[in-house]
């Protein structure tokens, strides 16, 4: 049975919660390997919209098991939450589970995080203030607490009050904040540890044993390929691998156990926070495409950038994630825009063309996009359920971006909810 990797191919919001959803529909287990609650997926199932950022996706099926891997940054407080909500909603949690290796958001890495932005003033990264970049650092400075730390009372309060007496003390005498409550954090965090207990559970094991008993597991990605650490925008990028490499070491898989691996795309181009772009779309196209495509942050409301289907940086996700297939979603979103521009190469200052995505920020900074037009389309495709009921103009659409990618699109999203998407 296949073990499948869903991948996000531009800057984030791509839509992969719905193409998640689809396929955690016909699997049996759901793992989500990186990323904290700075991500978000949106998922609308039944009219019902679900907001989900720490929980997979898979939670919405009852006899779908769903694991955080060891990769993943978990703010309790905010899990908690969302635990809170799903059961709220009449959503069972009993199938979930958390990795003790994970590593746990304090309330130092929140404070951090904003203070770190504010110092920064004009040069800030833009990140969602969550925590997630000062969690990651400490994992790597190794004075960082994991789940197994925080279900455990005693060490917990050991480590928290050490690694926290130097972080009030980076807090007051760096950036002149004010310092945290150590006691106070203690017994908050100590009682979400209590509360977690009972999720707690060697995910690489439960994956590994149901690979091995045939089962088919689902690993859905955070953020995505523009947001790599490595092999994204760099400094403007989240702290982990939100590529497909980065699900086998988030995980604790190794490569050989994944059979297929699904990248998604929107029909169109979207960013959130700051980084040049070279597509983006300063006018009355791109408030149309935000107004009608709904382009505002799961996690944070904010307005994203929009800009046209920009194809070089898709076929460096093709590359660096070895997709075996592209998700287009929203191309209902273009109907009645007029013609459809897609951006096939960058052509530099000097007249130098580049068909390659380039790794330095300054580079991409000072790159204008290459353009090829084709005919847009008015009709309403969201009620069409085969690639054969699109109009001619959408389909060809489609396939000029499968022939400028170096990919198949195997699916096709008209519209937002879950019945909404045609696969090929």
């Amino acid at each position: 049975m296949p073990a499948n990797i869903v991948i996000g191919t531009q800057w984030g919001d791509e839509g992969k919660g719905k193409v998640i959803d689809i396929l955690a529909s016909r699997a049996q287990v759901v793992v989500r390997s990186q990323g904290g609650n700075n991500a978000g997926h949106t998922v609308v199932s039944g009219g019902e919209t679900y907001k989900l950022h720490l929980v997979p996706s898979g939670i919405l099926y009852p006899d779908t098991q769903c694991l955080i891997g060891a990769g993943v940054v978990l703010d309790p407080k905010d899990f908690t939450g969302e635990l809170d909500e799903m059961e709220r909603r009449g959503v069972s949690t009993a199938n979930l589970r958390i990795d003790p290796r994970a590593h746990v958001v304090m309330p130092w890495h929140l404070t951090l995080d904003g203070l770190s932005e504010a110092f920064r003033g004009g040069n800030d990264i833009g990140t969602t203030r969550r925590g997630i970049g000062p969690a990651y650092m400490d994992k790597y400075e190794r004075c960082g607490i994991r789940v197994c730390d925080l279900t455990d009372p005693a060490v917990f309060a050991e480590k928290a009050r050490a690694t926290g007496t130097l972080k009030n003390k980076i807090i007051t005498a760096v950036y002149g904040g004010e310092p945290l409550d150590l006691d106070a954090v203690i017994a908050e965090y100590t009682a979400y540890g209590e509360r977690l207990r009972p999720y707690v559970a060697d995910v690489s094991v439960l994956t590994y044993e149901a690979y091995q008993a045939g089962k088919t597991i689902l690993f859905e990605g955070a953020q995505a390929t523009l947001l790599d650490i490595d092999f994204g925008t760099y400094p403007f990028v989240t702290s982990s691998h939100p590529l497909s490499g980065g699900v086998c070491v988030g995980t604790g898989v190794g490569p050989g156990m994944i059979d297929n691996i699904i990248g998604v795309a929107k029909a169109y181009t979207t960013r959130v926070g700051k980084g040049p772009f070279p597509t983006e779309l300063s006018d009355e196209t791109g408030d149309i495409i935000r107004n009608r495509g709904g382009e505002f942050g799961t996690t944070t409301g904010r307005p994203r950038r929009t800009g046209w289907f920009d194809a070089v940086i898709v076929r460096h996700s093709v590359r660096v994630n070895g997709l075996d297939g592209l998700a287009i979603n929203k191309l209902d979103t273009l109907s009645g825009i007029g013609d459809l521009k897609v951006c096939t190469a960058y052509k530099k200052s000097d007249g130098t063309v580049l068909q390659n995505f380039p790794p330095s920020l300054e580079e991409l900074a000072e790159c204008t996009p290459v353009y090829e037009t084709y005919p847009g389309f008015d009709a309403d495709i969201s009620g069409c359920r085969s690639f054969g009921e699109l109009p001619d103009a959408c389909r060809s659409y489609i396939e000029a971006l499968e022939r400028l990618c170096g990919c198949r699109v195997c699916m096709v999203g008209v519209g937002p909810d879950r019945d909404q998407m045609i696969e090929r």
